[in-house]
């Protein structure tokens, strides 16, 4: 197989019944035993985020698996950046598997390390000589981490977007940020940064579609990429709710639009996001910009609270759906026989430079 191809599981899997696959999961967890990690992001479905033994965002269960350092497997309900942060973080010392290799990110597929390279070469050419650092979102490949640290810069997420701009504003004259358009310019709104100060730099065009002039006066330089499910809610829908329930909250994710984040009450990480919608009093009434199983599972447990989700239709990950019961069932009896399959690496030479750039963001 392939190391980037996913096997075929085949029926006696794929059509299994979901009652039957929950019992085999659920052996085979005690199996395993202390040998075995399960990660759950919050976006996962709940058929496996229920077997997960830590949940969270996808930096937070990385250092998860950095510090169960007596956990042999670590099983990684999440996509494939995830995953490799996990062994970046792990040293490798622990053996990090994806139940399904078709779970990725198109977001971070959007940053390709040579459309990176290419982009600072040009960029370089043009800055006359001011010092350029680099940031990454935690959503991107061990490639443009390790791009990133040996550049001097840091990786960030969605919590800490504005401190690490701050940080790289502080250590350099401009910022190129990648590969979410969205959190770069909603991090640089909430600094203050003028608007004419943040310019778009497109994929595949010459200078990223800018003149040299605009480069130069730039001091933030947004990669064009973009989250699929957070580009589906609209200011539109924010005006929609506000009409029709005048005390409705709306939150939600900064990798939304601009527009829709500045007419939001509040918008932050899935971690902020749960701890707003936690921390309000009961009766409360939310609307929710993010992924629908993190929505469906708040309204789930927080009955006392009204929860709906910010668009008029499911927004669904269609990458971390793929990680179902049935693959998830796959990977643990592979490793019941003593077998490894879906093994995420990320190469020595790689994982040492984007370490760098996740340790300074810690350190941060």
């Amino acid at each position: 197989m392939n190391p980037l191809q996913q096997a075929d599981i085949g029926p006696a899997y794929l059509e299994e019944q979901e009652q039957t696959l929950e019992e085999r999961i659920a052996a085979r967890k005690r199996a395993l035993a202390d040998r075995l990690l399960i990660l759950g992001h919050h976006y996962q479905q709940d058929s496996v985020y229920k077997f997960a033994d830590f949940t969270g965002d996808s930096l937070k269960l990385a250092r998860e698996a950095a510090l169960a350092q007596e956990r042999e497997f670590i099983v990684f309900c999440g996509v494939h950046f995830m995953a490799e942060s996990a062994d970046i973080l792990t040293g490798g010392t622990r053996k990090v598997i994806l139940p399904d290799l078709r779970a990725g990110c198109p977001m971070a597929d959007m940053a390709a390390i040579e459309d990176v390279e290419w982009a600072w070469q040009e960029l370089t050419g043009v800055a006359e000589g001011a010092r350029i650092v680099p940031i990454t979102y935690v959503n991107s490949t061990a490639k443009i981490k390790a791009f990133v640290g040996e550049r001097g810069g840091s990786v960030c997420t969605s919590s800490n977007a504005e401190r690490v701009l701050t940080w790289a504003l502080g250590r350099g004259e401009k910022v190129f940020f990648f590969p979410d358009e969205h959190l770069g310019r909603n991090s640089a709104y909430a600094l203050g940064i003028p608007d004419d100060e943040v310019v778009v730099w497109h994929r595949a065009k010459p200078l990223g579609g800018n003149t040299p002039a605009r480069l130069q006066k730039a001091r933030v330089i947004l990669w064009d990429g973009y989250c699929n499910v957070h580009m589906l809610f609209t200011a539109a829908h924010v005006t929609a709710w506000r009409q029709k329930d005048p005390d409705i909250k709306v939150i939600v994710h900064p990798e939304c639009r601009h527009e829709v984040v500045r007419l939001a009450d509040k918008y932050g990480s899935t971690e902020g996001i749960i701890k707003a919608v936690a921390e309000s009093p009961a009766g409360s009434s939310w609307a929710i910009g993010t992924e629908i199983n993190l929505v469906n599972r708040l309204r789930h447990e927080f009955p006392d609270k009204e929860i709906h989700l910010l668009a008029p239709f499911q927004c669904l990950c269609s990458t971390m759906y793929r990680i179902k019961p049935a693959y998830l069932l796959w990977v643990l009896d592979h490793l019941a026989r003593g077998e490894v399959v879906n093994r995420i690496t990320v190469p020595s030479a790689i994982a040492e430079k984007a370490k760098l750039a996740l340790d300074r963001m810690l350190e941060i």
